[in-house]
């Protein structure tokens, strides 16, 4: 039964900014594998190195673990691996000693500030560690993007509690920063896997010579000797060899990523991976889905750039220590802005997009990682959404329908949040839109990296109250509250 509501459009609408930023620390460091120039340029490094005395290789080991040893959890790890991975690259033996290893790994290795240049478009869901908390509190895990040098983006987090009487306790930042790692020995789905290749082009015959080879379940290093066998035995070498590249490519695309068990959420840095991730990983919208069986999925739509196209992706956890990677696949799967919604409806999954760059879709699958078809669910109606209208995260349940925040775009770019309402098991039917943006930047928030920006990924309701972080633009982010009763009384009257 629908509760009761004013009907009336002049119900006050008080939006409250909170006392809440969170905003980049340029101190918050990851390491990367630094290759000054190719494998003529290592080698020449690799050799003044071994001109040095023992003496001095000592010392400037010392020096560089006395810099750096208390700026990461386990630097020797990382200057050993990156010296393994350089010597890989020029194809030499490893007949090195401890000490000049390390010091030649350590010249391999750079440091990348994740957050130099911005933290901004927020998504929040509840924690899914709600123990040892204050009757009335919950505990909150919000994704950010994180943007350094050379407008690289990952996903960083911020964990925090809102208390009973609405206030924002955000916890303090780990000490360390702590990229996943990719699972070497990652398992891939046969039926799966082939439907992917089918989707991206890859031909029915070729994709048999190669899957033929393979259990229902393989690793990546299976797979690798399936298509090295593959390739033997062809006997169009040259005319497979595309499709091949292709198959390894969309193993690389989907991989399984595992999480330190003693990381904080705050030390956790989702970096890109793979070539379709080398210019960032954007705009995660995360969603605690509760499928019919009650099992609990954390999933987070974002996008993949690899400086010219962009890729959808899904991740997905349970225990937010292992996190899977995938591609999203169908007709539909494109463009930028796919929101899941938090449960199936009908015994569909169902997905909020904007495949056209313009336009509100709804899309429903029987599988979440493959998007077929899509229906028209909004077009841009205001002023302030004239130019694209999008969402700006998975739609929130409510008694009465599915509150789905949106954004708009108006003149000069500048980007508003704006709300609607959809019916509970017919999420196409439209109960009520909000006539004027949610939020606008204010004059204060106006300016940044890219100006007149108000934007958000997710929010979250609680105890009677939406609260929405969104970024100011794209430089930081602040926290919003508003009634939930006067915004649906705002969208139904």
């Amino acid at each position: 039964m629908r509760s009761t509501h004013k009907k009336s459009k002049r119900d006050s609408l008080k939006v409250r900014r909170l006392p809440v930023t969170f905003s980049s620390d340029i101190r918050r460091v990851i390491t990367r594998f630094f290759d000054p120039g190719g494998e003529a340029r290592i080698l020449g490094i690799v050799e003044r190195i071994g001109r040095l005395g023992d003496d001095q290789v000592d010392g400037l080991l010392d020096e560089m673990f006395l810099k750096f040893r208390d700026r990461h959890g386990d630097i020797t790890s990382v200057v050993d691996e990156n010296y393994r991975t350089a010597m890989a690259m020029i194809g030499m033996a490893d007949e090195i000693s401890p000490h000049r290893r390390l010091l030649i790994g350590s010249y391999l290795t750079a440091e990348y500030s994740i957050e130099s240049a911005a933290l901004f478009n927020p998504s929040i869901v509840p924690h899914h560690n709600q123990r040892r908390l204050p009757a009335g509190a919950v505990r909150f895990i919000m994704s950010l993007r994180a943007t350094g040098e050379g407008h690289v983006s990952s996903i960083v987090f911020r964990t925090g509690v809102i208390t009973s009487d609405h206030r924002i306790q955000i916890d303090p930042s780990g000490r360390f920063t702590r990229p996943g790692r990719v699972m070497p020995d990652k398992e891939y789905e046969k039926a799966l896997f082939r439907r992917k290749l089918a989707d991206i082009g890859v031909q029915e015959g070729i994709a048999d010579l190669v899957l033929e080879r393979l259990a229902d379940f393989f690793t990546s290093a299976e797979l690798e000797h399936a298509v090295t066998e593959a390739r033997a035995a062809a006997s169009e070498k040259p005319q497979i060899e595309k499709s091949l590249q292709d198959i390894r490519w969309l193993a690389r695309s989907n991989y399984k990523l595992r999480i330190p068990n003693e990381a904080e959420a705050s030390e956790v840095v989702i970096f890109p991976q793979t070539s379709n991730e080398s210019h960032g990983i954007e705009d995660l919208r995360m969603v605690r889905f509760v499928d019919d069986d009650d099992t609990v999925t954390y999933y987070g739509t974002c996008t993949a750039f690899d400086g010219n196209r962009v890729l959808p992706q899904l991740i997905e956890t349970r225990d937010f220590i292992e996190v899977g990677v995938h591609t999203l696949n169908g007709a539909c799967s494109q463009n930028k802005g796919m929101a899941l919604f938090p449960r199936r409806i009908g015994g569909h999954y169902v997905m909020c997009s904007r495949i056209d760059g313009e336009n509100l879709y709804l899309m429903f699958s029987d599988i979440v990682h493959f998007w077929e078809t899509a229906e028209l669910l909004q077009t841009p109606r205001h002023p302030w959404e004239f130019v694209q209208i999008g969402n700006c995260g998975s739609p929130l349940e409510t008694p009465e329908g599915w509150l789905l925040l949106t954004h708009g775009v108006g003149p000069m770019r500048t980007y508003c949040i704006g709300a609607m309402l959809l019916d509970l098991d017919d999420p196409l039917k439209v109960i009520g839109c909000l006539d004027e943006p949610l939020i606008t930047p204010t004059e204060k928030e106006r300016d940044g990296y890219v100006p007149n920006v108000a934007y958000s990924c997710g929010a979250m309701i609680h105890d009677g109250r939406l609260y929405l972080p969104f970024a100011t633009s794209d430089r930081i982010t602040r926290m919003a509250m508003v009634s939930l009763d006067s915004l649906l009384n705002r969208l139904i009257g």
